[in-house]
């Protein structure tokens, strides 16, 4: 198979399963009276990587991508995806009678407006409320209602007819402990307390499993590639109950959360305890990160307060201690891609026969040898020519392409370590490559570092830095669909918020504060042709001005990812003097931070792709 992008053909067999689960879907929904059901990716914890129980939207379209939403009335579908998705999207639709909604962003409500053109008033519209966010249904049931269309969401219509459905993940729950985990829980129960305090609430519920896992230090298997556990955490002033699966948490992990002042209780257990909260009780709640069924389980004489999750607030900002361990974590993962592409660059000299395939197992392996490692943060994204314009691309054994011929390779890969997690995408060479590879590969890699350079005020929202990475590309009247950055956890979800820098319109919540770690990541893709993107992680760190601090705290990026960027692909014409100074010093770094811990052909290989260019 060539590097064009084609139909796998699993994805053709599946067209005649979507079209009998959709024939199925819509037989229940007629039994319930229902015209539409509108099919979220989510799951009651609002997840961005899902276990395979909450799949539906995936289960009842064929579409494997992480991020869209479904729309289905008795006599139409369509998936609602962003350009991320779209050549994906449109190839494993193929013959399912879903049609593609292209939209601008994740973010945005078309499917709603499409609900509305397709639904007469008087009819009703279904969506499990156990997996409907709270903010999500707010805007739902407004656009709605001005509709006459009723809003249902108390019928999970997908199980009824989803017979071998998967049951609940049943992995271990485990520590996260020191000295990578430096803040005992117990201290960071007592530092939400002190912002429910603020808040002027007497109750704090939780439903998002980073969140849960970062102020329980613990972690767990239940997502893939997030070491996550499913969980939801009702705070009060002198309890804190988990609500966990029943033989998850061992005896001995127990006795030690007990000690902290956590305890157990099962997992189904949390919307009867939710609904049980006193009279008068004052309940804080995040409407993005709580779903409209825990929401409708409150009593009406609780008071309710919506606002920010305090410890999604309290992760974004790692501590200097944590900052010190990702800097490992980094230089570990930094070895890793040395040995790969020392491998890698042999191989194709040799003449080897290299696929996708082989550099997503070859590069994991190489991983998994590293001090730390637990797994990787997300499905390694090895895309050549055609595929690497596919920004969520991922090779299958039915369908992947040979690095044959000459073109772009595309590598977006990360891993979890028990000190940081890690993501990072270079494009490398293969055979000769034109001066088209070279000018996209150098625009993107400006854009790259103007953002990288930057200084800002702190509490600058982050989406207002997007522009700089952007302006390069817009020169030249060029742009890309995704975001800019997004936050990282720390040694827990690769895609972390609040912040996040992006065309989206800014919140207070997306203020940048010193150690928030967050990718960049440009890229220009060209369907059909070739896709770039070159990403490093950032940490905001304080700087020190010539005005001393009279204008305001002013941050800076440190640049946290250690990996060459191919010099064979720029075109250094474009590039200004700075910008050579700039990533000469940043190979300067790279090659000093990772030669004591490679040898041999990783060193050379190294040695080699962190050469000043001239």
């Amino acid at each position: 198979m060539d590097a064009r992008a084609t139909i796998e053909p699993s994805q053709a067999a599946a067209a005649p399963a979507v079209l009998q689960r959709l024939a199925s879907l819509r037989g229940a929904m007629a039994r319930h009276g229902m015209h539409a059901l509108l099919v979220p990716s989510a799951d009651p914890h609002l997840s961005e990587y899902l276990p395979a129980r909450w799949q539906t939207r995936q289960w009842l379209s064929g579409f494997t991508g992480s991020m869209a939403t479904l729309a289905v009335t008795a006599d139409a579908a369509a998936l609602f995806a962003d350009s991320r998705y779209w050549q994906q999207a449109e190839a494993q639709l193929t013959g399912s009678g879903i049609a593609l909604v292209k939209i601008p962003t994740g973010a945005a409500t078309h499917h709603i407006q499409w609900l509305v053109d397709h639904l007469a008033r008087g009819q009703t519209l279904s969506a499990d409320g156990q997996v409907l966010g709270l903010a999500a249904a707010q805007q739902l049931r407004g656009a709605l209602e001005a509709a006459g269309i009723a809003l249902r969401t108390d019928v999970d219509l997908v199980d009824e007819i989803w017979a071998d459905r998967p049951t609940l993940p049943t992995a271990a729950v485990y520590a996260h402990d020191a000295p990578q985990a430096p803040e005992p829980r117990a201290l960071r129960l007592a530092r939400v307390r002190e912002a429910l305090a603020r808040q002027g609430a007497s109750h704090h519920f939780i439903s998002t499993v980073d969140d849960i896992a970062w102020l329980c230090n613990l972690r767990g298997a239940d997502v893939e590639y997030n070491p996550v556990f499913l969980a939801h955490l009702l705070i009060d002033a002198t309890r804190a109950t988990l609500f966990v699966g029943a033989g998850k948490v061992p005896e001995a992990l127990a006795a030690q959360l007990a000690a902290d002042g956590f305890a157990l209780a099962d997992y189904a257990r949390a919307a009867s305890v939710l609904a049980a909260l006193p009279s008068g009780s004052t309940l804080l709640l995040d409407p993005r990160r709580v779903t409209l069924g825990f929401r409708q389980q409150v009593a009406a004489g609780v008071r309710v307060v919506e606002a920010i999750n305090p410890s999604t607030l309290f992760k974004s900002r790692k501590s200097d201690a944590e900052a010190g361990f990702i800097r490992q974590a980094m230089v570990q993962d930094g070895a890793a891609m040395c040995e790969f592409y020392a491998w890698f660059e042999a191989a194709l000299a040799r003449g080897e026969r290299i696929s996708e395939l082989t550099i997503d197992e070859k590069l994991s392996a190489e991983r998994a040898k590293r001090p730390g490692f637990v797994g990787l943060s997300f499905p390694t994204i090895a895309g050549y020519n055609a595929n690497g314009a596919l920004p969520h691309y991922r090779a299958l054994p039915d369908a992947f392409a040979w690095l044959q011929g000459d073109g772009l390779l595309l590598i977006d890969s990360g891993g979890q370590y028990l000190g940081g997690t890690t993501d990072i995408t270079r494009v490398w060479p293969i055979g000769n490559i034109s001066a088209a590879h070279r000018r996209d590969f150098t625009l993107v890699l400006k854009g790259m570092m103007n953002l990288a350079r930057a200084r800002f005020p702190r509490g600058t929202l982050s989406p207002f830095l997007d522009t700089l990475a952007r302006a390069p590309l817009w020169e030249q009247g060029l742009d890309f669909g995704h975001g800019t950055g997004h936050g990282v956890g720390y040694f827990l979800n690769v895609h972390e918020g609040p912040q996040t820098i992006s065309k989206a319109l800014p919140e207070a919540h997306h203020a940048m504060e010193p150690g928030m770690v967050t990718s960049d990541e440009p890229g220009v893709y060209r369907p059909g042709q070739w896709g770039v993107r070159i990403e490093n992680l950032l940490l905001n760190v304080p700087v020190s001005t010539v005005e001393g601090g009279v204008f305001g705290d002013m941050l800076e990026f440190e640049t946290l990812t250690l990996c060459p960027i191919d010099a064979r692909c720029i075109d250094r014409s474009l590039l200004r003097e700075d910008e050579v100074a700039w990533l000469n010093a940043y190979h300067a770094m790279v090659r000093e931070r990772l030669a004591p811990w490679v040898a041999g052909d990783a060193l050379a290989w190294l040695q080699l792709r962190t050469e000043p260019i001239r």
